[in-house]
C-alpha cells in the first residue's frame, strides 16, 4: 500500500510529537510512524528509578505543561511516559504505532518512506528518531572473554537485577553515576565504577533549568560567530539529582580509572589489579539511529548528517529532529526540542508553498 502526504515524521517520542504539534499548527497534512507499540518514546524503556532533571514545569512540550507528578520534585520516567501519552491524545496527532521505517529514497519531487507496514510518498520528512536504538559499545580487549553478564544502559532496569553480584559500571557521565547510585544504595551489591578521567560533578543547585539556558547561549554564541562558551561541558559532567548526591555524600561514588582489559571472571587495569565481576554495564552512550537515511547518502564526519539549523544541507526536504545540539540547542531535552521543532515546521511549510 502507498499513501502520499506533505509530511512524514519518523519517530514518535517527544521530538516527534513536538513536530506534530508545530506541523499541525501549519496547516500541513502529515503522519507520524513510530516503531514502538505503545506511546511514550524511549522513556518506556528507562530503567525504574530514573527521573528527570528538572521540575515538571520545565520538562514540558510546546503548548501543554507537563502536570506535577504527587510528592516528588522532578518527575519519574513513568510520569513522563503519561505525559506523552495525553499529548498525543490530547492534540490527536496521527500516530501510527508498531510502525518501523526501514528507508528514506528520493523519487523525484517526493521522499518515499519505506515503512513495514507500506509506503508514503511525502514532500517532506522529518527524522525524529533520536539514539536510544543505537547504543554504544567500545570496543575493548577481552570483551568476548568475559563469561558474565554484559550489558547496555538501554538493558538495565533496577538493582534487583543484581542481589548478591559484583557489578562493574562504566561510563563517567549521567546514566553511568546514576545506576552506580542505584546499586550502592542498594547495599546488596559489590559496586566498581570505572571511568576515562574524573567525574566531574555539577553544583547541587544545578539542574535542567540551568543547563537548557546554558546550552541555549552557547549556540547563540557560536551561530554569532562568537568564542565558545563551553556549554554544559564547562561546568561538569553529572548532575546531582538526589540519588546520585545521597551515595556521593554516603561515599560510595569513587570512580577507579578505565581498566586496559576484561578477562575471563572481571576485569584487569595495566598496573595488573584484577576485580572480579558478575557482570558489567556499559553506560558508554549512543549513536543517532539513522540507519533508515542511508539511501540518501547525506552521511558526513562522527555519523551526523551535516545541517543548518534541522534542515539536511544535502537534501532540503529532510529535517533532522531531537539528536543534540547539532540539531537544535537542547534538542534532545523536553523543554528543548519545542524550538527547533517550530522552526522545522515553519521552514516546510515555506518549501511547500513555494
Amino acid at each position: 500500500m502507498t499513501s502520499a502526504v506533505d509530511v512524514v515524521v519518523v519517530g514518535g517520542g517527544q521530538a516527534g510529537l513536538a513536530a506534530g504539534y508545530h506541523l499541525r499548527r501549519q496547516g500541513l497534512d502529515f503522519v507520524i510512524l513510530d516503531a514502538d507499540p505503545a506511546p511514550g518514546g524511549a522513556w518506556q524503556h528507562m530503567w525504574d528509578s530514573l527521573h528527570l532533571f528538572s521540575p515538571a514545569e520545565h520538562s514540558s512540550l510546546p503548548g501543554r505543561l507537563m502536570p506535577v507528578q504527587t510528592g516528588e520534585t522532578y518527575p519519574g520516567a513513568g510520569h513522563v511516559v503519561d505525559y506523552l501519552a495525553d499529548y498525543e491524545k490530547r492534540y490527536d496527532l496521527p500516530v501510527q504505532h508498531g510502525t518501523r521505517v526501514d528507508a528514506v529514497r528520493r523519487d523525484g519531487e517526493r521522499l518515499l518512506v519505506e515503512a513495514d507496514t507500506g509506503t508514503w510518498r511525502a514532500r517532506a520528512v522529518v527524522s525524529a528518531t533520536g539514539p536510544w536504538s543505537r547504543p554504544f559499545l567500545p570496543a575493548v580487549p577481552g570483551r568476548g572473554v568475559f563469561t558474565g553478564r554484559q550489558l547496555h544502559t538501554v538493558n538495565y532496569r533496577s538493582p534487583a537485577d543484581f542481589a548478591g553480584q559484583r557489578v562493574v559500571v562504566v561510563g563517567g557521565g549521567n546514566s553511568g553515576a546514576q545506576i552506580t547510585a542505584d546499586l550502592a544504595l542498594d547495599g546488596n551489591i559489590e559496586v566498581t565504577w570505572v571511568t576515562q578521567r574524573p567525574p566531574q560533578f555539577l553544583a547541587d543547585d544545578i539542574d535542567g533549568r540551568a543547563l537548557f539556558d546554558v546550552a541555549t547561549a552557547r549556540r547563540r554564541a557560536l551561530d554569532a560567530g562568537r568564542s565558545d562558551t563551553g556549554g554544559i561541558a564547562s561546568l561538569g559532567d553529572i548532575v546531582a539529582v538526589p540519588p546520585v548526591r545521597a551515595a556521593r555524600d554516603a561515599g560510595l561514588l569513587h570512580a577507579k580509572p578505565m581498566f586496559s582489559r576484561l578477562t575471563e571472571d572481571g576485569v584487569r587495569w595495566a598496573d595488573g589489579s584484577h576485580t572480579g565481576a558478575d557482570a558489567v554495564i556499559w553506560c558508554t552512550g549512543f549513536r543517532p539511529a539513522l540507519a533508515h537515511l542511508a539511501p540518501l547518502g547525506l552521511r558526513g564526519p562522527r555519523g551526523h548528517v551535516p545541517t543548518d539549523g534541522t534542515r539536511a544541507l544535502g537534501e532540503p526536504r529532510l529535517h533532522l529532529l531531537g539528536y543534540g545540539d547539532w540539531t537544535g540547542p537542547a534538542s534532545a531535552t523536553l523543554i528543548g526540542v519545542g524550538r527547533p521543532a517550530r522552526d522545522a515546521a515553519r521552514q516546510i511549510a515555506q518549501l511547500l508553498s513555494s
